[in-house]
């Protein structure tokens, strides 16, 4: 049996900080040496295994379990293996009082662990699926714009099921939401500050616009829920705007973060704020700052594997989480995606990250059960 802790720590210590959150060049940019470890430890134990480039020293790392008959089905467990920013200490794994500190602990090297090491068990034991293949990818580029699982999906990688590595407490999780990055400007008039008069201040204008979706269309979103997921929901993040003290700005914007629920698009919450600036005589321009779609993911839990998943997970429904992730990219490309892992997502990105080693061992239980309940 694989020793779980034994793995993630020398996971944690390899560090694989998304290139995006760090300077250029930094040493601990990029999931090369994580990518490097998972191809040694596949290929030791015998697995088919494949680097997939995607960037420039950024590559996928695609681990097959084959059966020896006729492939009949394709499973994939697809966990990601950059990280948010780390500092020194946090690439020192700590175990401490049946925990493992460091960062990625649970976002997402947890689960890397664990479905890595659920594949390399079964792929060691006697029940092994004889019609099932079985496909681990470890993916680049999840905490930025989730290029690894887009690579996959324009290469049409599909499958019968994918299990998206995430802390979920070992919980079944079947949606989540669409996540939508806007960037909102308004336009005004300079002027000089002591005859304000003079001008069209763009402040003033960018404050009528925070009120409004902070207010009317905050409660509008209130109108519509889903079962699992609730609300949508509109976060104002940022605002910049104007130069000095003495002009009169002439400009001024703010970034909103959108969370939407199945059956809405980029397209459609545009429409809706066109719609309401409209009717206040606002003039606001919108514009994507994500360039790339993050869609609602809802997978039907009727699914047979979904069915099959929750039982090995002794579950009886699935549950929606707020978040977005690489489930979104392979469900919208044709492959029915559901989320798993170990670990609290409270714990994510936090300065002191940790998972417990009783969520690592539940998780290996529940993935292998479920694997070898395959044919």
């Amino acid at each position: 049996m694989t020793d779980l802790v034994k793995l993630l720590c020398e996971l944690i210590a390899l560090p694989s900080v998304n290139p995006a959150f760090v300077e250029p060049g930094s040493l601990v940019a990029g999931e090369r040496l994580v990518a490097e470890f998972l191809v040694r430890t596949a290929a030791n134990a015998g697995l088919d295994v494949q680097m997939s480039r995607v960037l420039p020293d950024r590559d996928n790392v695609i681990i097959r379990l084959t059966p020896r008959g006729r492939v009949r089905r394709r499973i994939v467990l697809a966990p990601h293996m950059d990280t948010v920013g780390a500092s020194g200490s946090q690439l020192k794994p700590v175990l401490k009082g049946g925990r493992i500190h460091g960062r990625g602990a649970c976002d997402t090297k947890g689960s890397v662990a664990a479905m890595l090491g659920a594949l390399l068990d079964v792929a060691a034991g006697k029940n092994r699926p004889s019609q099932t293949e079985i496909i681990f990818t470890g993916l680049i580029d999840e905490e930025n714009n989730q290029s690894g699982s887009r690579a996959l999906a324009k290469a049409k990688f599909k499958a019968d099921l994918a299990i998206v590595g995430e802390p979920t407490l070992c919980e079944v999780v079947s949606a989540h939401k669409g996540d939508l990055w806007l960037k909102l400007t308004t336009k005004g008039v300079a002027a000089h500050g002591a005859t304000p008069s003079l001008g069209r201040n763009a402040i003033l204008e960018m404050a009528r616009v925070v009120q409004l979706l902070e207010t009317e269309y905050a409660a509008s979103l209130k109108t519509r829920t889903h079962p699992l997921l609730g609300i949508p929901t509109i976060n104002v993040g940022s605002i910049k705007g104007g130069r000095q003290p003495n002009i009169v700005p002439d400009f001024c914007e703010i970034s909103a973060d959108r969370r939407t629920l199945p059956g809405e698009t980029q397209a459609t919450v545009r429409r809706e704020l066109a719609a309401l600036f409209k009717k206040h005589g606002l003039a606001v321009t919108v514009a994507d700052t994500k360039g790339a779609p993050c869609l609602p993911m809802e997978t039907n839990g009727k699914l047979p594997l979904v069915q099959l998943f929750l039982k090995a997970a002794q579950r009886k429904q699935p549950l929606g989480v707020h978040y977005f992730c690489d489930a979104s990219i392979f469900s919208n490309a044709g492959t029915p995606s559901i989320v798993f892992g170990p670990g609290d997502i409270a714990q994510a990105h936090t300065a002191d990250e940790w998972i417990a080693v009783s969520e690592l061992e539940r998780a290996r239980v529940v993935l292998v059960k479920f694997l070898r309940s395959l044919p």
